[in-house]
């Protein structure tokens, strides 16, 4: 249940009653009404989140994107070329043209691309979640300092009125000084 504070609050910062604010907004406003922080590493939580299969996708499509792969791997096409061409080791088990190893880098291709696809969906609801966890941030951030701007307004009220009340008390007892002065009087203005 909401509160009147809580809905002044809501429509002060956001121009809406805090029923209208979606999730992200209420749970920056509450943070920032109870003075809690809501920083996170959102890489931790993900972490801890993914499944054996998603951290497997992950790591296949790190070591799939390296230069350590693309090498070891032309490596390994330009040995089998060598080996069933010149036939170094005996009769060549794949001779040219080669249709063992295209049947098996088709496979290979086959497999590592729903992997790779995995992994990058993966890292789009990283984004998207690190994006959603910055926009939290922010929001808070905003609305701190505009917090930070309300109080130090009222302390310039309080400042300006007090500082108005001086300067009237001051003025006051200027014109009793006055006032005495010219009447000749010597007593304490007081």
């Amino acid at each position: 249940m909401t509160t009147k504070v809580h809905d002044e609050e809501a429509r002060r910062r956001f121009g809406r009653p805090y029923a209208a604010l979606g999730q992200e907004e209420r749970r920056v406003l509450d943070s920032a009404r109870a003075g809690t922080t809501i920083a996170t590493d959102v890489s931790e939580r993900i972490a801890a989140d993914s499944t054996f299969g998603q951290r497997v996708s992950d790591e296949i499509a790190r070591i799939g994107g390296s230069w350590t792969f693309i090498l070891c791997f032309l490596a390994f096409l330009v040995l089998w070329a060598v080996v069933n061409v010149t036939a170094v080791l005996g009769p060549p088990f794949d001779p040219y043209p080669f249709i063992f190893l295209n049947l098996i880098l088709s496979m290979v291709a086959a497999i590592q691309a729903p992997i790779i696809m995995m992994s990058q969906n993966r890292a789009a609801e990283r984004d998207r979640r690190d994006m959603s966890h910055d926009y939290e941030v922010n929001l808070k951030a905003e609305i701190e300092i505009l917090a930070l701007h309300d109080k130090l307004d009222a302390m310039r009220r309080d400042e300006t009125d007090t500082t108005r009340m001086l300067l009237a008390e001051i003025a006051e007892r200027l014109g009793r000084i006055e006032a005495r002065l010219g009447r000749g009087d010597g007593a304490d203005p007081r």
